[in-house]
């Protein structure tokens, strides 16, 4: 008889005592895990909030500097205690909500009231340097001073001898020349300076270009000038054309003797009317919405591009919901065949990106070499994208076609949740199948269906891709201001007063998603108390 070893003995079962120092260890384990994967998350976050308190303390931007460290201080709090369970999960979703949504929103609307756009981007301070810079002359009798060309941090700068004391200084573009010591002199030429780096001449050569726009200011004073040069190797002296008192607030043209005040408008004025650009941003209250119900070149185009943009979105959501709801109702009928395979084409539109969607129908109704024109229509000419009534029909087809397959998806749900004997009752009473629909069917649906009508409606008040990739908002109105056309919708129209043309004005278009946001925030709340009445049905 073969006896057991001990190894192959069987092991004594555990006690009680065991089992739980096991379960222990197990979870202290478990706990260690956690622990080290928490230090390491929050060390990135602190590593992020170091690096973004190091740049906004070089920029200084205290405000949000201290914004920054109060947040961070805040979340490693959170996560350090042991309590505050329900903060460590509600403390992420609200620093994203406050970063992407409220400040957008805040911000979007201080915007609104000042004048920043296109020669009013930065501070008073750098509105006059950037004039200054741009009305220089070389002076005649300027003297040679050695220059070489160094570089700190990305940014280009001059390292001057003067030629007279052999005095070094090194300045920027943004940093006036200042004295440095102990630079490595070649001759009587400064070639190197602590915390610098000189460009060799190969990258002298490269950045040409750049050197000779580079203007660094001579003194703290922009009337006195500035070293230019124009092979990184010798500077010139070149003073402005334009002489700016601080103290009256003016800008002197010294060659035509005009005065240019500072009237607060943002820019330096003449009595003329006549303005230097670049100026300056300022607040200017309500201005810029009083500016889009009053000047006729805008309030024209405003209120046609309001009035389709109502029109676009309610008929869009009318149109998408009925042919959903009429195919739901088609293809949830139990005797059809096949209806998987039918529900499965139908929403093939909705599987697609949109914006590629619209690209394609914009080829397809391409004037000349279209599909539809070609081959629907046998080689006809039908402007639809360049004729204004047929551009806005274009796109009602298009966002249709976009559109019903999501209604189709939620109205089959909808009618699924239908219970199967309310149909068999009102039968029995003897009502026919349109009355069915109308008096049970279709309340019923509303109740699901009405907040996602109003959701839509909202989306496609602001649907910017359909309008933006099929026609591009035209085709444009004639003499007008700001560059809209006839298929322009509100959002659209507000990209193209910030971000196209030759002048763009983020005060005004600020202005305008002010009172999107308000219209869409309005019209939801009203509909969706209307609503209410629907839940009394259930």
């Amino acid at each position: 008889m073969s006896q057991v070893t001990e190894q192959e003995a069987p092991q004594a079962p555990r006690t009680r005592k065991q089992r739980q120092a096991a379960a222990i260890a197990e979870a202290a384990s478990g706990h260690v895990g956690w622990t080290l994967l928490k230090i390491v998350l929050l060390a990135i976050v602190d590593a992020v909030a170091v690096y973004a308190a190091f740049v906004l303390f070089t920029a200084s931007e205290w405000l949000v500097l201290g914004i920054v460290a109060a947040v961070t201080i805040l979340v490693n709090w959170i996560y350090f205690s042991r309590k505050r369970i329900p903060a460590k999960y509600l403390a992420p979703g609200v620093v994203f909500l406050i970063i992407f949504q409220v400040f957008t929103l805040l911000y979007t609307g201080y915007i609104g009231f000042t004048n920043y756009g296109t020669g009013h981007n930065g501070s008073k301070t750098q509105a006059v340097a950037a004039l200054m810079r741009s009305a220089q002359e070389r002076v005649a009798d300027s003297p040679t001073y050695p220059v070489a060309v160094v570089e700190r941090d990305g940014t280009l700068g001059l390292l001057v001898t003067d030629p007279d004391d052999s005095d070094v200084s090194v300045g920027t573009e943004d940093q006036p020349l200042q004295a440095v010591s102990g630079a490595t002199m070649d001759g009587d030429r400064a070639v190197a300076a602590d915390g610098w780096t000189t460009l060799p001449f190969a990258k002298v050569i490269a950045r040409s270009s750049d050197i000779e726009k580079l203007s660094v200011p001579f003194s703290d004073d922009p009337n006195d000038g500035a070293i230019r040069t124009p092979d990184g190797r010798s500077g010139y002296l070149y003073v402005p054309t334009l002489q700016y008192n601080e103290q009256a607030g003016t800008m002197t043209d010294t060659r035509s003797g005009t005065v240019y005040s500072d009237t607060g408008v943002g820019a330096f004025t003449a009595e003329s009317g006549q303005q230097l650009l670049p100026g300056w941003q300022i607040t200017v209250g309500f201005d810029n919405f009083v500016r889009a119900v009053t000047d006729a070149s805008i309030r024209g185009p405003l209120i046609s591009v309001t009035v389709w943009t109502f029109v676009f979105a309610l008929i869009s959501v009318a149109s998408t919901f009925f042919l959903g709801l009429l195919l739901a109702l088609v293809f949830n009928n139990s005797r059809m065949r096949f209806r998987n395979g039918y529900r499965i084409l139908l929403i093939l539109p909705y599987a697609f990106p949109a914006f590629l969607s619209a690209l394609v129908w914009a080829g397809m109704m391409n004037e000349s070499f279209g599909f539809l024109n070609q081959v629907i229509f046998g080689g006809a000419s039908i402007p639809w994208l360049t004729d204004p009534t047929l551009a806005k029909v274009s796109v009602l087809i298009v966002n249709l076609w976009l559109g019903f397959p999501y209604m189709f998806l939620v109205c089959m749900g909808a009618l699924q949740g239908i219970p199967a004997d309310v149909n068999e009752a009102a039968e029995m009473d003897g009502a026919n199948p349109w009355q069915i629909f109308r008096s049970i069917k279709l309340p019923l649906l509303l109740v699901t269906v009405a907040p996602l009508l109003i959701s839509s409606f909202a989306f496609n008040f602001n649907n910017f891709n359909l309008i933006y990739m099929l026609t591009g908002g035209g085709p444009r109105f004639d003499d007008v201001s700001i560059p809209v056309g006839h298929t322009d919708i509100l959002i659209s129209m507000v990209y193209k007063v910030a971000f196209t043309g030759q002048t763009r004005d983020y005060g005004l278009a600020s202005a305008f998603t002010i009172l999107i946001f308000i219209v869409v925030a309005a019209i939801s709340i009203i509909s969706f108390r209307k609503t209410k009445a629907l839940e009394e049905l259930n």
